[in-house]
């Protein structure tokens, strides 16, 4: 050991020393300083520029740590020194394992501004993107750092091959163990990524319905309007039929209207226009049919469809409600009666003598 550490001593003088301790204070100083500089000018042009370039090469920067500097100066330092073939070895393993972690971080750094970048652009209003990118980025950061420690092992001359075939096997176990909350975690990804809804959705799944509060990483939380909350496991829900009602742009309103069988034929032809000039009447409405459809049992029917321009269900009870009172009120005023369940018992009279 101290023959390892005298030759050193005994190979190079004072001055060697001297030079190769002011090339290590150079190099920290410079780059320390070079990335100081970087840091400011970058962040000052990214704020005037939309690219988001400076600002991952800002973010890069910050995340260089002192001691790859540290390492990366000692080995400039060493470079100007007569050293062993060993020392020389063993210090060129190091930078190199300090370069691989400082690639890890930088790695990281990478993965982070991507999907932060890609969910400010696709999913700025979804609050569902916070699942995604903390279970999104922490399988890549797993295999990310994996990568890298397997890199460091085989720098080392470790045999990894053994070590690999092991994870391989126990990531298998591990799956077929965990296969249901696996699945849930990917159903939770497909919800985010293909969006069949979002938070805040009114949706209906088979005969529940109501609007999505939460989406998890196993499970999605549902308040129903009556107050309670269902709880659906992801993968179930995917695998269900889902009615999003807030993807719609319109409602469309259609109902049955019945008359009385004595209604004149010159009033039931009246009746269709007479329909349409209601609901046009008011505004975000687009009237689409009235027609005489059914002869009923007591009723002469009519086939009245129209639709909402504006989603919401507010505006349309509001409106459908004035558009019932109106035709309510027009057929009072036109001499129209409604027709409701009756029936009429004609007896033939018997002449007897």
């Amino acid at each position: 050991m101290w023959d390892f550490l005298s030759n050193p001593l005994r190979d190079n003088t004072g001055q060697d020393w001297l030079v190769a301790a002011g090339v290590v204070v150079v190099v920290i100083v410079s780059v320390r300083l070079a990335i100081g500089i970087g840091l400011k000018r970058l962040k000052a042009i990214a704020s005037k520029t939309e690219t988001d370039v400076d600002d991952l090469v800002a973010e890069l920067l910050e995340k260089t740590k002192f001691v790859f500097v540290a390492l990366l100066a000692l080995y400039a330092g060493a470079a100007s020194l007569a050293l062993p073939a060993d020392l020389d070895e063993l210090l060129s393993t190091i930078l190199v394992l300090g370069f691989l972690i400082q690639g890890a971080f930088w790695a990281n750094g990478i993965v982070n501004y991507v999907l932060g970048s890609w969910a400010r652009q696709e999913f700025e209003a979804d609050p569902t993107i916070s699942t995604a990118l903390g279970s999104v980025g922490f399988l890549i950061r797993l295999a990310v750092w994996a990568t890298f420690v397997m890199l460091a092992l085989d720098n080392l001359n470790i045999d990894v091959g053994p070590l690999i075939a092991s994870l391989g096997i126990g990531g298998v176990a591990l799956a077929l163990a965990l296969q249901g909350v696996l699945g849930d975690l990917f159903a939770s990804l497909t919800i985010v990524f293909d969006r069949p809804f979002a938070v805040g959705d009114y949706i209906q799944v088979g005969d529940m319905a109501g609007t999505v509060q939460h989406v998890g990483l196993k499970s999605t939380r549902i308040l129903a309007p009556t107050g309670e909350q269902f709880v659906f496991s992801n993968g179930d829900l995917l695998g269900s039929r889902i009615q999003n009602f807030e993807l719609r742009q319109e409602r469309r309103a259609a109902f049955t209207l019945g008359v009385t069988y004595d209604t004149p034929r010159e009033k039931l032809e009246r009746i269709p226009g007479l329909i349409q000039e209601i609901i046009e009447s008011h505004e975000q409405t687009r009237f689409d049919r009235c027609l005489f459809m059914v002869f009923g049992d007591s009723a002469l029917n009519f086939d009245i469809v129209y639709h909402m321009l504006v989603p919401d269900f507010k505006t349309y009870g509001q409106t459908h409600h004035a558009v019932n009172l109106e035709i309510f009120n027009r057929f009072a005023e036109e001499g129209i009666d409604f027709a409701y369940p009756s029936q009429t018992i004609y007896v033939e009279g018997v002449n007897r003598e």
